[in-house]
């Protein structure tokens, strides 16, 4: 027998085990490894966020509003809502986040202490693990649809599946990015305990047009994770996230019009 919200306890679970056992394996990698691994999963998350965002090419969505619209939604939804977090300064707060919570905790690991130890650098490579970590387990399409259905009483089978895949990717972040990362499973059960709350108070609210262009905006962020993976620029993701919440109502306003 299931019980809204088994999904995201799951979920934090794997995130927790995972992180520990990357933790335990990261300090006996070289550093050319760990960044080696670190490449792997920018790429795995370009893959994952284009799949994701070819959803703006959904049959539903383009049903919804007109075959020539959702790019131009998901463009408006990415602007306004870059927009909106910029003004806010979501990622300087995440980062903050990050930095309170490591004083919290003591954040070992990863921060040296002995002789020689830099640590700024230790404070900023927890804040990287945390804030990465935590944008790749929450922006993914899985983490909505999977909590609001989780919430519906749909059962926790896609959160469960999101659960492995982030067990899995908890330990190679662990490994490379550091403690950091085993913080970030505090954002997921915030962050998807919400989404399930959402979906147990308010039922099926979400149309199948809407979603998808979560989904593609999603995806469209999560690239821009990949990008800071590998390093290529410090996409600032964080600050997009407003964008979420603006994809769907561009789409019922756009449908209103019609």
């Amino acid at each position: 027998m299931t019980f809204p919200g088994l999904g995201t306890l799951v979920n934090v679970a794997t995130v927790l085990l995972g992180s520990g056992l990357g933790l335990l394996l990261g300090h006996r990698l070289p550093q050319r490894t760990r960044e080696t691994v670190t490449d792997g999963l920018g790429l795995v998350t370009l893959l994952i966020g284009a799949l994701s965002a070819a959803e703006v090419g959904s049959a539903d969505l383009a049903g919804a509003v007109g075959s020539a619209a959702p790019v131009l939604i998901v463009l408006g939804a990415v602007l306004l809502g870059g927009i909106a977090g910029s003004l806010v300064d979501i990622e300087r707060r995440l980062e903050d986040l990050g930095g309170w919570l490591r004083s919290r905790l003591g954040a070992g690991g990863d921060d040296a202490t002995g002789p020689g130890a830099n640590p700024a650098a230790g404070r900023g490579r927890f804040i990287e693990g945390f804030v990465t970590a935590s944008l790749v387990f929450c922006v993914g399409p899985l983490t909505i649809l999977g909590a609001l259905s989780d919430g519906l009483g749909r059962g926790a089978d896609q959160l469960i599946l999101k659960s492995v895949l982030d067990g899995f990717a908890s330990v190679a972040f662990a490994a490379s990015l550091g403690a950091g990362v085993l913080a970030s499973a505090l954002t997921v059960a915030v962050v998807q305990g919400l989404l399930t709350v959402v979906g147990f108070w308010l039922g099926d609210f979400l149309p199948d047009a809407h979603l998808a262009t979560i989904t593609a905006t999603g995806g469209l962020l999560l690239l821009g994770v990949g990008l800071r993976l590998l390093r290529i620029r410090q996409v600032p993701v964080g600050n997009l996230l407003p964008a979420l919440v603006v994809a769907p109502l561009l789409v019922a306003l756009v449908a209103a019009l019609r």
